[in-house]
């Protein structure tokens, strides 16, 4: 199942397929008939609150347990709102050995009571409801060696060793090896801190300390229940071996910072102070601020923020006890500038000829204006974006001359980086005596891309209103790479007579098309590859949403079993008008049911549409999902499906068996659809009527049924037990 239907009922009935939601196996199994149940039960209970269990333990000892999970009319649930109880395993803070995921409602076939039989070992597991918004349903679950909750905090010990005189003093070093027991939940771990302010930090071997002075180790030990020991500590006095040195160290400091003209530091200056002793080695470094200020430890350098000249002393002294000079470094910090933290306010007009409804003739032209005030840095570019698409650098008036209703969205940044907050301007165009621009392809990327090659060239508006991008037909059938560079070479020479590009872009454009291999062997059915199974291309991708792919060694991608939800791998590198996807697809389910997935088409910038619940709605409710789910049983839309508008049954859909890969071939033309699979045409669907679920959607954006022109492209993914794998994704321009 792929959409929210607004009723409980019918979400009842896809939510297991769209969440992927059971009780898993292995250390998470569901008890058998007749099976014997732990002597440890643990109960959770739901109701109509999405924001927190009914009820949930907060502690267990280790061992086999019962797990109960209740969601009815008995514990609460009065309008048959489905819950989850899940187990994360993905956390490193929390267990992960049990693997639990149980969906209940009061209509399932346990009227919401579910159970299952798993083996809990001491630590914390930490749960949750995975149904969308129900994100607040959670907690942790402490679970203990066994006798009950553990409250007892553990036992830690402390042992300094090494060379002492007869005063019992350590010369030349101490070394505090600190140890800990717990006889409840275990220890965690042990920590410790030198002298009386320094932060706790964690112990992982024994702490050597060959400073000359009196000395004071902290240390303390927590267990996995969260109890604390006592802070204890360990005093002793570190003294130097005898020796001859009688020379003081050799002292040194250094001022950094960010200046002005003047050489004053601006906001900050950094001083690093740093020593070095030949003989018995460096002791202490002090430094003090100012001539008054008071000594004190050096640990690492030292900022200095308060604007003003300052002055600051330092002197080091080595393990004999010999004291350098003091030293002083001087230096001056000075406010900074006030900056420029306002971004440019922008302006738009639309101009054209009107017919009586106020639509634009034949074509509308955009004028949008910056302007970053007498005392801003400057505006540094001014960017727009056509129906959603990419923004885009605005160098001159935006023409639209093609029918229908436009949203211009406009935006500036000044040479601070401060940009003001997207604008639109809306507008609706209607046929008149412009003809459309005259461009071979459609091409809204940000940089001219040849093939799989990007130039890094911008890929901006020529003066006959087509981009670069267009006016390079790299997805023509071309007989011969000679021939392709020929026209390319054709196309990059009127571009620079006429200013669009300069001769760096010119090389860059060319460089490109060599290396696309366009025309070449393999290359002439005129088919784009956006998914060639490398890491290169699969980067280009992008996932939103729940569930993930990962890249096989042969080259195919799969959805994960280990993280689950609704989710959708999108291609965000340009749109699709009328156009033929070809791919290839495989049903890799585990046991007897089927993967249930699809191919989404023509939805919108899904960044742009960040209001929707979930990201990958937009896909949902803006384009078209071709459906992929050879079940028997089950949802009603089958492969070759047009999701909610067009339906295909199984007969027609061409069944094959699990883990065989299909071809898969997606035409549309206009507002024309024709599905192949395998070479046979199992659909033809023209997206001119309503919706087909009944009642119809009420959050459907389109009365009519009628979706966008052009769009993106994606691979859905609905959970951990739709296990599905894609392939060799191309695509052309029809």
């Amino acid at each position: 199942m792929t959409r929210r239907p607004r009723v409980w009922a019918a979400l009842l009935a896809g939510l297991m397929m769209v969440l992927g939601l059971q009780a898993l196996p292995a250390a998470g199994q569901p008890k058998a008939e007749g099976a014997r149940a732990a002597a440890q039960v643990l109960t959770w209970t739901a109701g109509d609150s999405i924001t927190e269990y009914t009820s949930a333990p907060a502690n267990a000892v280790a061992g086999p347990a019962t797990i109960v999970f209740e969601n009815s009319a008995a514990t609460g649930n009065t309008t048959g709102m489905p819950h989850t109880l899940t187990f994360v395993t993905s956390d490193p803070e929390f267990n992960n050995d049990v693997q639990l995921n149980i969906l209940a409602n009061p209509a399932d076939a346990q009227g919401g009571r579910h159970t299952a039989e798993v083996t809990l070992t001491p630590g914390r597991y930490f749960y949750h409801c995975t149904i969308p918004g129900h994100g607040q349903m959670q907690g942790i679950l402490t679970v203990t060696e066994g006798g009950g909750e553990d409250t007892t905090a553990p036992e830690a010990t402390a042992k300094v060793t090494g060379t002492q005189n007869d005063k019992g003093e350590y010369v030349g070093a101490a070394t505090v090896a600190l140890s800990a027991t717990d006889e409840g939940s275990g220890v965690d771990r042990i920590e410790y801190a030198l002298g009386d302010d320094d932060a706790w930090q964690p112990y992982t071997a024994p702490v050597v300390v060959d400073r000359i002075g009196a000395h004071t180790v902290r240390y303390r030990a927590l267990d996995k229940a969260g109890n604390v020991s006592e802070e204890q500590s360990a005093a002793f006095t570190v003294v130097a071996p005898p020796t001859d040195d009688s020379t003081p160290p050799e002292t040194s400091a250094t001022v950094d910072g960010e200046k002005n003209a003047d050489g004053h530091y601006i906001d900050m200056a950094t001083v690093t102070v740093t020593a070095s002793d030949t003989g018995s080695g460096v002791n202490t470094i002090e430094y003090a601020l100012g001539a008054d200020g008071a000594w004190q430890p050096y640990s690492g350098p030292v900022m200095v923020h308060e604007a003003g000249t300052h002055t600051v002393r330092y002197r080091a002294t080595d393990k004999a006890g010999n004291a350098a000079a003091e030293k002083s470094v001087e230096f001056t910090v000075v406010a900074a500038p006030p900056q420029d933290t306002t971004p440019p306010t922008t302006g738009v007009t639309v101009q054209g000829t009107k017919n009586s409804d106020g639509a634009y003739v034949g074509r509308a032209t955009v004028t949008v204006s910056a302007d970053d005030g007498h005392h801003g840095s400057g505006v540094a570019r001014v960017e727009y974006s056509l129906d959603a698409g990419p923004y885009l650098e605005y160098t001159a008036p935006v023409v639209v001359d093609r029918a229908g209703r436009h949203t211009v969205a406009y935006r500036a940044t000044d040479e601070a980086g401060n940009t003001s907050e997207p604008l639109t301007v809306s507008f609706t165009v209607v046929s008149g005596g412009v003809p459309a621009p005259p461009c071979p392809e459609y091409d809204e990327r940000l940089t001219v891309i040849v093939g799989t090659v990007d130039s890094g060239v911008p890929n901006r508006v020529t003066n006959n209103r087509c981009r670069i991008g267009e006016l390079i037909e790299d997805e023509k059938e071309w007989t011969s790479q000679a021939l392709f560079l020929k026209h390319v070479t054709t196309v990059l020479d009127a571009l620079k007579r006429d200013g669009v590009v300069d001769r760096r872009e010119y090389r860059a454009i060319n460089k490109a098309a060599r290396q696309s291999g366009i025309g070449t062997p393999g290359q002439t059915e005129g088919y784009r590859t956006i998914l060639d199974g490398t890491e290169a291309s699969f980067a280009k991708w992008e996932q939103v949403g729940g569930g993930s792919f990962s890249l096989n060694p042969d080259g195919s991608i799969t959805s994960g079993t280990t993280r689950g939800g609704l989710g959708m791998l999108w291609f965000p590198e340009r749109k699709y008008g009328d156009f033929s996807l070809k791919l290839q697809w495989r049903d890799d389910a585990a046991g007897t049911g089927n993967a249930n997935a699809g191919v989404f088409v023509r939805f919108p910038q899904i960044h742009d549409h960040l209001e929707e619940p979930r990201p990958e709605w937009a896909a949902i409710k803006f384009g078209h999902e071709i459906q992929v789910f050879d079940s028997p049983t089950g949802d009603m839309y089958k492969t070759g499906s047009v999701y909610g508008f067009d339906r295909v049954g199984l007969a027609g859909a061409g069944v094959t068996q699990k883990g065989t890969w299909n071809d898969y071939e997606i035409r549309v033309v206009d507002q024309h659809y024709e599905v192949y699979r395998n070479g046979v045409l199992i659909n033809e669907f023209d997206n001119i009527g309503g919706l087909d679920f009944s009642p119809p959607r009420s959050d459907d954006p389109g009365t009519d049924g009628r979706r966008y022109a052009s769009g993106y492209i994606g691979l859905q993914v609905h959970g951990t037990t739709d296990v599905i794998s894609y392939r060799d994704v191309r695509i052309k321009d029809l």
